[in-house]
């Protein structure tokens, strides 16, 4: 695992530099690499039969507290137009929209933050041989487009699935949704399976 080592380090730095004032809300996930990086970031990936053995979800610790707000309340700020926070983080007004089904809310708690990569996903992929504090960095990284506020249904229906199984129903998101999904394995040095890899190919030639 070549580049895991620095991942963590990486990740570890940029959730203790998470901004929570007024100026730290944009709008969604950074953003994907294009289409061409993507490709060549999938050709790096290891293909491979994933085994979820072992699997516990409080094995990835989350939601953790940066700064006086946990992951959740910063994607949550970071995801809204027009978002204000009373002085414990939460979210008092606002509006989300989710871009994987369309839906929009005034009313964060209606929405989850999804895992893009989720955390059985990630451990069937090599995260089962990572330490507690990869794990926890992987399950709050701020820094790929790895959480995103989505409704709660659009969440749920796609629970632990991979591309082979579930992609958003809005087909506007589908290409930067795959993308998404390569650049965090890519940068996690996760594995994809030979279903997931075939799925993810027909994305972004259908979609990008």
């Amino acid at each position: 695992m070549a580049r895991t080592p620095r991942a963590l380090a990486v990740a570890i730095l940029a959730l203790v530099a998470v901004p929570v004032g007024a100026d730290a809300a944009a709008a969604l996930p950074p953003p994907a690499p294009s289409v061409s990086d993507s490709r060549s970031q999938l050709t790096q990936l290891a293909v491979r039969a994933e085994d979820n053995v072992g699997y516990d979800r409080t094995l990835f610790t989350h939601w953790i507290t940066v700064n006086g707000c946990t992951t959740r309340e910063s994607v949550i700020k970071r995801d809204g137009t027009g978002v204000v926070v009373d002085s414990s983080c939460a979210a008092t007004k606002g509006s989300w929209f989710s871009v994987y089904d369309g839906v929009s809310t005034s009313d964060p708690s209606t929405f989850d933050i999804d895992h893009v990569v989720p955390l059985a996903e990630a451990w069937g992929s090599g995260a089962d041989a990572w330490t507690s504090d990869q794990r926890k960095a992987f399950a709050n990284d701020l820094t790929r487009p790895q959480l995103i506020a989505v409704s709660a249904s659009s969440n749920r229906s796609k629970g632990d699935k991979d591309p082979a199984q579930w992609q958003p129903t809005r087909t506007a998101w589908r290409c930067e949704y795959v993308r998404e999904w390569i650049n965090v394995k890519y940068f996690w040095d996760l594995a994809v399976d030979s279903a997931e890899k075939t799925a993810i190919e027909g994305m972004l030639d259908a979609n990008c």
